[in-house]
C-alpha cells in the first residue's frame, strides 16, 4: 500500500469511526420541509449538527426556538437547541463539518425546464470550503446524472485545494466522497414515522456508499443501498412519475364518470375491496407540493438527450396540469344553473395548502385555480387555517388575506378545493348558497346544494 492510499484509508476509517460514535459533525444545507424534519432527526440521536440557509429570516427564528413550519412544534426546535443544534448563514463554517447534506429545491422554470440554480449555487457556496474527507450528500429530487454531472464538476473545479471526489479505483489524501439520496418526505402523513421510510443510498464508489449508509442508518431503520448515484436519482424519480401517472389516470376516469353520471369514489371504493393487483389512488382539482407535478418533467427533459420522448408521462403530466381548468369548468356551469353568471360571482376557495392538513403551497392548484377565477372577472376569497396571508411566489403574486367562515351565504359559491380535518362540512353546506366540491370532502352529505367536481 503506497502512503497515498495509506492516508485515504485512513481518512475513510477516522470518518467512518466518528459516525459510528455519533460524533460526526453534520451539515443540512436547506432548513425548508426537508432539511429541517432531517436537521432535528440527527439531534434527536445526538449528532453535532449545523443547518445552513440564506434565509435569514429562518436562522433567526430557529436561533430564537422557533419554528416556521406548522407540523414541527417551537417545542422541537427549543429541545434540539437545548442539543446544540444551531442554524447559521456562515458557509465558512462547513470548514468544521464531516458530513454535508444538501437539501435545497429543484423547480422548474417558466419553459417547464429543470431549475437546477439552487443545486449550483450551493455547490459552488460549499466548494471553498471543502476539505479532504468530507462527505457531501445530495437530496434534492433531480434527473439523473445531476450529482456526477453537474454538482461533482463545481465542487472540483471551486475548491481551492484540488480536492477530487473519490472514485472506485482510485485513491488519494486528496479526496471527498459522494453520494446521493433521495429525500423522502410526506408532509402531513402520520401514520409513518420518518425513521421507518426507508433510505436508498447511491455512492459515488464504494468508501462513499458505505459512509453516507452509516451516517443514515444512524437515524433511519432501514437503508437500501443502491450502485450509483444515478440509481438513486431514477429511483426518486420512478416513485413520483408512478403516482403521477396513476393520478392522472383516476383524473380522466374522473372527467368521464361526470359525463357517465357515475360517482368515481364509489368506483375507487368498490374497486379497492380487491386484496390484489390494485391500489387506489384518488381525483383532485390538480397535483400540488414539490415532488409529483416537478419530477416528471425532469426524466422527460433529460429523455431528450437519448433521443427518446417519454410520451406516457408527458400525456400524464398534460391531464394533471389541466385539472383547475376543469374547475373553472365546473364552478361556471354550477352558477349558470344557479343562473348566475361566473363574471362577478363572489367565490369562496376553501384550503389552498395542496394537500390537506399542511401548511405547503408549494405549486398548490388552488393557486392556479384563484388566478383563473379572476381572470373571468370573479371576485375571490379564500379561506385556510394554516395560511393568514397568500402573498408572492414563484408562480403567483395574488396578495391576499385569510377570510372568516362567519358569513358563507354571501358567497354565490364555495368551493372546496383542499379537504382539511377541521372544517364543519355540514355546516358549510347547510350555510352556502352553493358548494362545488373537488375532493369528495361532503360525501354522506345529502344536499342538492353540492356539486361534485
Amino acid at each position: 500500500m503506497t502512503i497515498t492510499e495509506s492516508s485515504s484509508t485512513t481518512i475513510f476509517s477516522e470518518l467512518k469511526s466518528r459516525i459510528d460514535k455519533r460524533q460526526a459533525r453534520v451539515a443540512i444545507m436547506g432548513l425548508g420541509y426537508v432539511g429541517l424534519p432531517l436537521a432535528l432527526l440527527y439531534s434527536e440521536q445526538k449528532f453535532p449538527v449545523t443547518g445552513f440557509d440564506i434565509d435569514q429570516r429562518k436562522v433567526s427564528t430557529l436561533t430564537q426556538g422557533g419554528s416556521y413550519i406548522f407540523r414541527i412544534a417551537a417545542s422541537e426546535i427549543q429541545q434540539a437547541r437545548a442539543r446544540g443544534f444551531e442554524a447559521t448563514t456562515d458557509y465558512s463554517r462547513l470548514t468544521e463539518m464531516d458530513a454535508i447534506i444538501i437539501c435545497v429545491p429543484t423547480p422548474l422554470n417558466e419553459y417547464h425546464e429543470p431549475d437546477l440554480s439552487y443545486i449550483t449555487d450551493t455547490a459552488k457556496a460549499i466548494a471553498p470550503h471543502l476539505r479532504a474527507g468530507h462527505l457531501v450528500v445530495l437530496e434534492s429530487t433531480t434527473y439523473p446524472g445531476t450529482t456526477e454531472e453537474v454538482m461533482i464538476p463545481i465542487l472540483e473545479k471551486g475548491n481551492p485545494h484540488g480536492l477530487k471526489a473519490a472514485r472506485s479505483g482510485a485513491s488519494s489524501a486528496q479526496e471527498f466522497y459522494v453520494a446521493f439520496s433521495p429525500e423522502r418526505e410526506d408532509p402531513g402523513n402520520q401514520t409513518v414515522a420518518r425513521r421507518d421510510i426507508p433510505k436508498v443510498v447511491g455512492g459515488l464508489d464504494p468508501q462513499a456508499s458505505e459512509l453516507a449508509a452509516a451516517l443514515y442508518g444512524a437515524i433511519f431503520n432501514r437503508v437500501v443501498r443502491v450502485s450509483s448515484p444515478a440509481v438513486a436519482e431514477m429511483t426518486k424519480l420512478l416513485e413520483n412519475i408512478y403516482r403521477c401517472v396513476n393520478i392522472a389516470l383516476v383524473n380522466e376516469l374522473k372527467l368521464l364518470s361526470l359525463r357517465m353520471g357515475l360517482d368515481i369514489w364509489e368506483v375507487i371504493a368498490a374497486a379497492s375491496t380487491k386484496p390484489f393487483g390494485f391500489h387506489a389512488f384518488y381525483p383532485g382539482p390538480g397535483l400540488g407540493g414539490h415532488c409529483i407535478p416537478i419530477d416528471p418533467f425532469y426524466l422527460a427533459w433529460k429523455a431528450k438527450e437519448w433521443d427518446f420522448r417519454t410520451r406516457f408521462i408527458e400525456l400524464a403530466g398534460e391531464i394533471n396540469a389541466n385539472m383547475p381548468y376543469h374547475v373553472l369548468e365546473s364552478v361556471s356551469k354550477a352558477l349558470n344553473q344557479h343562473k348566475k353568471a361566473l363574471n362577478g360571482a363572489k367565490v369562496l376557495v376553501l384550503g389552498v395548502a395542496y394537500k390537506k392538513d399542511i401548511d405547503d403551497l408549494r405549486e398548490s392548484p388552488a393557486l392556479t385555480i384563484i388566478e383563473l377565477l379572476q381572470k373571468q372577472g370573479a371576485v375571490v376569497s379564500y379561506h385556510d387555517p394554516y395560511f393568514p396571508t397568500v402573498g408572492k411566489g414563484r408562480k403567483y403574486d395574488l396578495q391576499m388575506k385569510c377570510a372568516t367562515l362567519e358569513n358563507l351565504g354571501q358567497y354565490d359559491c364555495v368551493l372546496i378545493v383542499t379537504d382539511h380535518s377541521d372544517y364543519d362540512y355540514e355546516r358549510i353546506v347547510r350555510e352556502s348558497q352553493l358548494v362545488v366540491d373537488t375532493r369528495n370532502a361532503t360525501r354522506g352529505i345529502r344536499s342538492p346544494k353540492i356539486v361534485p367536481c
